[in-house]
């Protein structure tokens, strides 16, 4: 188990405090954006910046609202020439940064397209390897898919959220079915992980910031998808909801 604590101390944000954790947030992701937009201009990006920026991110974003962290669970060896895909609960839109900190290797985020669009942010991303499955178009779903794959082949962690948008109280919401589409064509290692208490840092739909919050990482047992056909999927989908569900705590959060 490992602890990454950064203040214990567990408050309401005030709105000015509130202000603060929004600015810095977005200054934070427009910095970082644009020093690797740079060093991508000038030929100097390579995954291991990449890997370091995300962190380094992830971590002064944590910093801002003062996240408790405890990882708990095995981590596979993503560097054993395998394909992974993290599949994560989807509560907050910290999730992706406490992933970044808390895991190991090169993880990048399956990115829904309309995030491309942003300024700073979209290009960035794409200059990072972030990838992006569109499967409203076959065309483009194929070569997305392509790309994802040779993506996982070189090295790269895949991250995704099955419930596709964020849970409001931490209980897992419907799965949607994409992200386990991919883990079958690529047949890749799903690797569970559940983030217990961050849907009270920022929850869904609210500008209410709580500060020191106490949030675990669960990391379950590893669903290895290689032999498996398309026929499989409702069972996978199935195992890795029940996998999920109980390193949450059959649903209950903390």
């Amino acid at each position: 188990m490992i602890r990454l604590k950064l203040n214990p101390l567990t408050e309401s944000a005030t709105w000015l405090r509130r202000a603060v954790v929004v600015v810095g947030s977005v200054g934070l992701t427009a910095l970082y954006s644009l020093l690797v937009l740079l060093r991508a201009l000038f030929g100097r990006l390579d995954r291991r910046i990449v890997d370091q920026y995300c962190r380094e991110w992830s971590a002064a974003l944590l910093k801002l609202v003062r996240a408790n962290l405890t990882v708990r669970g095995a981590v596979p060896d993503f560097n054993d020439g395998r394909r992974y895909i993290i599949m994560c609960t989807h509560a907050s839109h910290y999730d992706i940064p406490v992933s970044f900190v808390s895991l190991p290797g090169s993880i990048r985020m399956l990115a829904k397209k309309e995030l491309f669009r942003i300024p700073l942010l979209g290009p960035a991303m794409r200059a990072a390897e972030f990838p992006s499955v569109d499967r409203s178009n076959r065309t483009q779903a194929v070569r997305d898919l392509e790309r994802a794959r040779g993506m996982m082949e070189s090295g790269i962690v895949l991250w995704a959220a099955p419930e596709g948008t964020r849970s409001p109280d931490g209980r897992l919401l419907p799965f949607k079915k994409g992200c386990f589409h991919l883990a079958l064509d690529t047949e890749a290692v799903i690797v569970p992980v559940a983030i217990r208490g961050i849907h009270q840092v920022l929850p869904a739909r609210s500008w209410q910031i709580n500060l020191g919050q106490p949030v675990d990482v669960r990391v379950g047992q590893p669903l290895d998808t290689a032999g498996l056909g398309k026929e499989a999927l409702p069972e996978v989908m199935a195992e890795v909801r029940q996998r999920l569900e109980a390193l949450l705590g059959n649903g209950e959060p903390e």
